[in-house]
C-alpha cells in the first residue's frame, strides 16, 4: 500500500490583471495535482479590483489580500502564515505545474531531516530562446537547477522552520533556504522530475534584463560558484563553458556560440559587481524579515 503523502497548502501570489490568463492556468494546475492539496490560496498584492475578480470568477480556492507592504515577500508570507498544514508549496501566477509536481516534491518529507524540496523550472519562451543565452544561465530566465538552490516558484517547505525564520525576507540578504538550513541543520532536495513551467515575458529576454538579473543575484549573497548549472557548480566550470562554446563556434553555428561565450563572461562580471556592492552595503543595511501575520 502506498504511503499517504502529508497534507500541503499551495500558495500563489498575484499582483496584476495583466497576468489573469496565466493566473487561471496556475490555479488550475494546482487543483489538478495527482496528490490533491488541502487548500489552494491566492494572495493578492494590494489590488482590490483583482481581489474581487478572483473571488468572483475562480471557485474552490481561498483568496486573501496581502497583510504587508507591497512586494512578493509579503504576498507569499501572507499565504504561508495562513496555512494550517505542516507543509507549504509555492507557485507563481506565471507558472504551470505538471500534474505530478506535488507528488514528487512531497515524497522526500518522509525523512525528518528534509526541510524543503525544489522543483525543476523550465522556461517557456514567448518566441524562440535568445541565441546568446548560455545553458549555464537559463536560471536568469526563470529556470531552476540543482546548483541554483530552491526557487520559491515550485518549492515545498516545512511550515515550522519557515515561521521560525520569519518567512521570506525583504531586499537582499541570505535567501530563505539558507536561513532555514542554518536554523535547523536540515537539508534541501532538488527533484528535477517535479516540473514547473515558467512563462517568460518578452521584456525579460533582452540582454540588458539578463545583466540586471545577474547583478541582482550577485547581491543576494549567492556564492559565485552557484551561478553555474548541475555538473558545473564550481568556478572551474567557467573556463569549461567558454571552451565548449568557442570550440562549437569553430565547428559551426559560429555566431551563436561566440555570443554565448561572451554572455558567460558578461553574466559572471555583472554578478561579481553585485557581490562587491552587497558586501559594502550589507554592513549598513542588515537583512530584515517580515513578522508573521496576526
Amino acid at each position: 500500500m502506498e504511503k499517504q503523502r502529508p497534507a500541503v497548502t499551495v500558495v500563489i501570489p498575484a499582483h496584476s490583471a495583466e497576468r489573469w490568463h496565466t493566473l487561471v492556468r496556475a490555479v488550475a494546475s494546482a487543483r489538478s495535482q495527482t496528490v490533491a492539496p488541502a487548500e489552494v490560496v491566492v494572495v493578492v498584492d494590494h489590488n482590490p479590483k483583482l481581489f474581487h475578480r478572483i473571488r468572483r470568477d475562480l471557485a474552490g480556492i481561498t483568496v486573501l489580500e496581502s497583510s504587508y507592504l507591497p512586494g512578493m515577500a509579503g504576498t507569499r508570507n501572507t499565504g504561508a502564515f495562513h496555512a494550517q498544514t505542516s507543509l507549504i508549496a509555492f507557485l507563481d501566477d506565471d507558472t504551470v505545474a505538471d500534474p505530478e509536481w506535488l507528488s514528487h516534491l512531497l515524497a522526500p518529507f518522509g525523512d525528518p531531516e528534509v526541510i524543503g524540496t525544489g522543483a525543476g523550472v523550465r522556461p517557456e519562451w514567448p518566441g524562440t530562446r535568445p541565441r546568446w543565452l548560455p545553458d549555464e544561465f537559463l536560471w536568469a530566465a526563470g529556470g531552476a537547477t540543482a546548483a541554483r538552490g530552491a526557487r520559491p516558484a515550485g518549492m515545498v517547505i516545512r511550515r515550522d522552520p519557515f515561521r521560525q525564520v520569519g518567512g521570506f525576507g525583504t531586499g537582499t540578504g541570505n535567501p530563505l533556504y539558507t536561513r532555514m538550513t542554518d536554523l535547523t541543520d536540515g537539508r534541501w532536495t532538488f527533484i528535477p522530475d517535479a516540473l514547473v513551467r515558467h512563462q517568460v515575458p518578452a521584456r525579460t529576454t533582452t540582454f540588458g534584463a539578463f545583466l540586471r538579473r545577474c547583478y541582482t543575484e550577485g547581491r543576494s549573497t549567492v556564492r559565485m560558484a552557484t551561478l553555474l548549472a548541475p555538473g558545473a557548480a564550481d568556478l572551474r566550470a567557467l573556463p569549461r563553458a567558454l571552451t565548449r562554446n568557442l570550440s562549437a563556434a569553430l565547428r559551426g553555428e559560429r555566431t551563436t556560440h561566440v555570443l554565448r561565450a561572451g554572455s558567460v563572461l558578461a553574466g559572471v562580471a555583472a554578478a561579481g559587481l553585485g557581490t562587491v556592492v552587497e558586501s559594502v552595503t550589507a554592513r549598513r543595511a542588515p537583512h530584515r524579515v517580515l513578522e508573521p501575520a496576526r
